[in-house]
């Protein structure tokens, strides 16, 4: 799973603790003020080290016009990002050497989507990758430029561990060995990393909440050819019109005609992280194909994963995955009024590919 499932509150979030920073969905929360700092892959100068004009972590506007998302983000204070990972990267959520793991159904959506060749380009964005890189290994064959963001300072510093492989960083390579072996190219999965480590250019501040994601003085380049998201926007919003604003909000990042992969739970209403019980906007498949739809995208795929018994472990109620390939329809300036849906994509749900699993809708 993978917001940067972001504490953020009314209040300062913490530092960097000793244990460097889980996955978490990818933390994106309201606005902020302050200053966040990039975070260099390369160790030192470059285009990650600059001072990013993005609000800081941590406190929520004292005028927030959607009480909802700083209840949402004051629970967030007690997220703890190794327990989420403990939760869902080690055994047995984390075994990739089952062919019907979660982990394997991911990373086997995101590789064949890729292997199309349709989605590609130079400039790709990250919405939220928390402190995980798994959702880029096929990507970064693709794209020279990719941005990734999170909302959490501690997300993006772990982010820089791994870009710059220093001690503490969290292994991803089983990962890495696996993308290559579905890929079938005969890539070493050294040659993987290095290549994701070299095209990631900056990691920065994102919050999905305002109309300006990246904020106005953002080096990201603008409008992306691709966006890539996992698990985020279904962590961070408390309700479901706060998430279909946020998708409104991310697609202003996406030129006309791009693409969009995005990744989330289905039928979650809350998981842990540590002492943290957090919760989750409870989504079906056509609840996302009518978000994807709104926001003028033309859904291309979208496949479900039903979660078995043997991962249901006790730390969330999740029942299942969905992998939505989705592209923004040219001319569509932005969201799409509900009135219109039926008469301009009569067929948004009908044409979509339809997936080899499907968990029923409770929607």
């Amino acid at each position: 799973m993978g917001w940067g499932k972001c504490n953020a509150g009314p209040r300062a979030v913490p530092g960097a603790a000793a244990a460097p920073a889980a996955e978490g969905r990818a933390g994106t929360w309201a606005a902020h003020k302050g200053t966040a700092k990039r975070e260099d892959p390369a160790g030192g100068g470059g285009s990650m080290s600059a001072a990013d004009p993005n609000p800081a972590a941590g406190a929520v506007p004292d005028s927030d016009p959607h009480p909802g998302r700083a209840a949402v983000a004051s629970a967030y204070q007690r997220f703890e990002p190794r327990a989420y990972l403990r939760n869902n990267y080690a055994p047995p959520r984390g075994d990739l050497s089952s062919p019907d793991g979660v982990g394997p159904w991911k990373l086997s959506c995101l590789a064949q989507t890729f292997a199309t060749g349709e989605v590609s380009g130079h400039t790709l964005i990250d919405i939220g990758s928390g402190p995980t890189i798994y959702q880029l290994l096929s990507a970064c064959t693709h794209f020279e430029d990719i941005t990734m963001t999170d909302f959490l300072e501690v997300n993006r510093r772990e982010l820089g561990l791994w870009l710059r492989e220093e001690p503490g960083a969290f292994d991803w390579s089983m990962y890495s060995q696996h993308v290559c072996l579905i890929e079938g190219k005969g890539e070493p999965w050294q040659e993987k990393e290095r290549q994701l480590r070299a095209r990631v250019k900056r990691v920065l501040h994102i919050d999905v909440h305002q109309p300006q994601p990246l904020g106005a003085g953002s080096l990201a380049p603008l409008p992306a050819d691709a966006l890539v998201s996992a698990f985020c926007l279904e962590a961070v919003s408390p309700d479901l019109a706060s998430f279909q604003r946020a998708l409104d909000h991310i697609t202003t990042l996406l030129r006309p005609g791009g693409h969009l992969l995005l990744i989330g739970a289905l039928e979650e209403s809350w998981y842990l992280a540590g002492e943290a019980r957090l919760v989750v906007v409870p989504m079906c498949k056509e609840k996302v194909v009518e978000a994807l739809v709104r926001s003028g995208y033309e859904v291309r795929d979208l496949r479900t994963y039903v979660m078995p018994a043997c991962l249901q472990t006790g730390v969330d109620d999740v029942k299942g995955i969905f992998f939505a390939w989705a592209q923004k329809k040219v001319g569509c300036d932005g969201p799409v009024h509900p009135a219109l849906m039926a008469l301009i994509y009569p067929d948004s749900l009908s044409s979509v590919v339809a997936p080899n699993k499907e968990i029923s809708s409770s929607c």
